[in-house]
């Protein structure tokens, strides 16, 4: 097994974290982090043709629709409230025209921005997900594989909301948006952050870590100079200041304690106070453009 650095190839590494799949299978692994880099990143990562086994789950949301219950109507109400922000963040100062979004999901953000006037790919491996994106709107849904074959400089925005974490092969992703953001495009990229206070308070438990779907984890330290050395500038941070409460929810259910929707809204508040003031959002969107 390669246990080198997805990003620079290092095998110079320490174990950082001991933790277990706490969402699914309760299968033991390890964070290891690169010496060179400091990319985080999960060990063992299993084999391309058995991760998606990882998301095989009535309760992995992103890939489902219309799921009933008091906590999926929740997570819907702020997907919604979440949706405009998200544009905001991604096309303020924009011109609508090319747009990319990778791990596209049931398609909520495409059908968004194709509301607003964006022509729209989308990319998503999950073929339940791609279905119902597919039934809803106009944009091209393909395969991550098709990238491939989309010519250079074809979009003016590129977005990828919580995906970067999951993927495999990450310096062929990142070679990818630089292949295909035109000069004067953007690159969105959300991502959780394990500096966040209710990283740090979590530990092992903290449910952003979610092993081993997430195999690389950041910080805006390394996530800036992985996208340096392809000449993509890191230019804005933003926050997704609810994902804070919905991750401290998801930890406390972990943790197994009485009430954790109250104890992760506490714990979530928290988070969000102490940000305010360090600028660890649980959740950070990087936004990159070319160097000049």
């Amino acid at each position: 097994m390669n246990n080198n650095c997805p990003w620079c190839g290092s095998d110079k590494a320490q174990i950082n974290l001991w933790l277990r799949d706490e969402f699914l299978t309760k299968e033991d692994f390890h964070i290891c982090e690169c010496l060179n880099c400091g990319l985080l990143y999960t060990m063992p990562r299993p084999p391309k043709d058995k991760i998606g086994d990882y998301y095989k789950s009535e309760d992995y949301y992103s890939h489902k629709e219309n799921k009933k219950g008091f906590i999926p109507r929740l997570y819907e109400r702020v997907k919604s409230i979440n949706l405009k922000n998200k544009y905001k963040i991604a096309a303020t100062g924009k011109d609508c025209g090319t747009m990319l979004d990778i791990g596209c999901g049931v398609g909520d953000f495409l059908h968004f921005a194709e509301q607003k006037g964006w022509s729209c790919t989308g990319v998503e491996p999950s073929d339940d997900a791609k279905t119902i994106a597919r039934n809803r709107i106009k944009a091209d849904i393909i395969n991550s594989e098709d990238l491939n074959a989309l010519p250079d400089a074809s979009f003016d925005l590129i977005t990828m909301w919580h995906v970067l974490e999951h993927v495999d092969d990450l310096r062929w992703q990142v070679e990818q948006l630089q292949r295909l953001i035109k000069p004067d495009g953007r690159i969105v990229i959300a991502v959780p952050n394990y500096k966040s206070y209710d990283g740090q308070y979590y530990k092992e438990l903290w449910a952003a870590y979610d092993v081993p779907r997430h195999l690389n984890h950041f910080n805006s330290t390394t996530i800036a100079k992985i996208f340096k050395t392809k000449g993509l500038e890191l230019v804005k941070t933003e926050r997704l200041r609810w994902d804070a409460y919905y991750i401290s929810f998801m930890s406390e259910q972990y943790k197994h304690h009485n009430l954790p929707l109250i104890r992760g809204a506490f714990r979530g508040l928290v988070s969000n106070c102490k940000a305010r003031r360090s600028g660890e959002w649980s959740s950070l969107v990087y936004v990159f453009e070319r160097n000049k």
